[in-house]
């Protein structure tokens, strides 16, 4: 059966898709339906046909399911950042749960009833709201011309001018509209994608949880030789913006405000931050805390160990500080560290999960391609007193494959256990981790591997890579740092398998 586009049929949702839409059947033809919630039924209008499915609009919920709340956010269904917030939270973790494990089958070959054997339950939120530290809102300009900042709607670039977005905390909308009201008043022109042309690009806001501390970058479309030379209030060398002095003032004012600067970017391009930073105010960097807590006790209890971190506008730190404690606590636990392993730790970072472990090792080095990441993640363990983590530069496979060959970065450090780690921690990007960096990792033979994700996908890819290399997959969990969205962090312990061997009378 086959319908026709802009047909209306009524379905009701049976399961929810690995994108957070609604999944029904009508006479055993499989519709997906963006925004519905499983146990919905529905009026759906038919946007696009298939052979043996198609995709509908939802146009009017006829009986609502159980498990739908009434959202937060008036812009959820435009914006597309919040696919889940019209599911209830209880309900969010259980597609995660299943979002995980379906992965780890259908993707990474493991049997059912394995899965079932090593997955513990789902680290989820006390309030899966207002926990992202981090957001970046695209700068433009409405019909009517008149400068507005948001998120772009779900699969396009048009912006919603929309400041309070549910998922950042409260102080962003003072400080967007701040800035806004600063554009306004001096004229001061947003850019524009088709032309290039406009100044400001994004706003940058970041938030210490711990420490209270916020940052803001703006963005902005030129280069250092576009700007003139001058000192504003705080001895800046250069103006990069009309009224520069006026706009500091008024962040300034904002209670928590540490750092403003800007970010140069005069490429035509998605990639949101440029190259150059110039601090305009206040300090270069924000500080924020993470500390240890006990996964094993009812409420993950904090134990009192803490390390601090100092976050530059282009550092990688954790979005939801409240569920990284949690994760790289597991992270930790996962390691069964005794205080005398070797731990490696690839796509370190500026260092965060190196330094978590490195309280608990005999020694840790860390990996990562980004030049400042890794003088980061150096002053970091110099901010926190640690002496046994050393890091390097470039990508994981390079480094890893120069030390095991008995390269340089070998000769430079003179370890001899380095070779022969007892412990590797990977923390990829969502697209996982390169080829070549599996298999010297299984080189390297480590007793076990940590294995931390925020894409079950590639997780369950590279799983089978590790798990065909001799490694055997014996924990696993999920936790969810993205409440409202079909995102979530998973953690996975692989241990070498023990060889037992039998006499003749057994």
């Amino acid at each position: 059966m086959k319908y026709e586009k802009n047909e209306i049929v009524t379905v009701t949702i049976e399961d929810i898709g690995s994108e957070g839409e609604g999944i029904g059947r009508v006479e055993g033809f499989t519709l997906f339906v963006k925004d519905a919630v499983v146990g919905d039924t529905v009026e759906a209008r038919i946007v696009k046909n298939k052979k043996t499915y198609a995709y509908g609009r939802l146009e009017k919920v006829l009986v609502p399911s159980p498990f739908r709340v009434e959202p937060k956010c008036a812009w959820h269904r435009q914006c597309g950042g919040c696919q889940l917030q019209s599911c209830s939270y209880e309900r969010q973790l259980v597609f995660k749960q299943d979002k995980i494990r379906n992965s780890l089958i259908r993707i990474g070959g493991f049997a059912p009833e394995q899965v079932d054997a090593c997955m513990e339950p789902i680290v989820g939120m006390e309030f899966p709201f207002r926990y992202r530290n981090k957001a970046q809102y695209p700068v433009g300009t409405d019909r009517d011309g008149n400068v507005v900042a948001g998120f772009y709607a779900a699969r396009t670039h048009n912006i919603i001018a929309h400041t309070d977005c549910w998922l950042g905390p409260v102080e962003n909308e003072a400080i967007l509209n701040c800035i806004l009201e600063y554009m306004r008043e001096n004229k001061v022109s947003a850019y524009d994608e088709k032309t290039g042309t406009g100044l400001v690009r994004h706003i940058l806001i970041r938030k210490g949880f711990a420490s209270g501390e916020i940052m803001v970058c703006l963005v902005i479309n030129g280069k250092r030789a576009d700007f003139k030379t001058g000192s504003g209030i705080a001895g800046t060398d250069y103006q990069f913006l009309p009224a520069q002095d006026e706009l500091l003032k008024k962040l300034a004012a904002i209670k928590g405000m540490t750092s403003v600067s800007v970010s140069l970017n005069s490429e035509q391009t998605n990639v949101i931050m440029g190259k150059e930073i110039y601090t305009l105010w206040g300090k270069d960097t924000i500080s924020d805390t993470i500390r240890v807590r006990d996964m094993a006790q009812p409420g993950f209890p904090l134990t009192g160990k803490e390390l601090t971190f100092a976050i530059s506008p282009l550092s990688f730190y954790q979005v939801n500080p409240v569920q990284t404690e949690k994760l790289y606590s597991l992270a930790l636990e996962y390691a069964g560290l005794t205080g005398q392993e070797t731990v490696w730790d690839l796509y370190c970072g500026i260092g965060t999960i190196s330094l978590f472990l490195a309280g608990n090792a005999g020694k840790v080095y860390g990996v990562e391609v980004i030049p400042q990441a890794i003088e980061d993640a150096r002053e970091n363990a110099k901010r926190n007193g640690i002496e046994n983590a050393a890091f390097f530069v470039g990508k994981a496979e390079d480094v890893l494959q120069e030390i095991y060959g008995g390269g340089t970065e070998k000769e430079q450090v003179g370890d001899e256990g380095m070779l022969h780690p007892d412990v590797i921690v990977v923390d990829p990007p969502r697209k996982g981790c390169d080829s070549a960096c599996l298999e010297v990792m299984l080189k390297m033979r480590p007793e076990r591997i940590v294995y931390v994700s925020c894409d079950p996908a590639t997780l369950a890819r590279d799983l089978k890579v590790l798990c065909a290399g001799g490694y055997e997959m014996t924990r696993a969990r999920g936790v969810d740092q993205f409440g409202g969205t079909v995102h979530v962090e998973s953690i996975v312990l692989l241990s070498k398998p023990r060889i037992i061997f039998l006499s003749k009378a057994d």
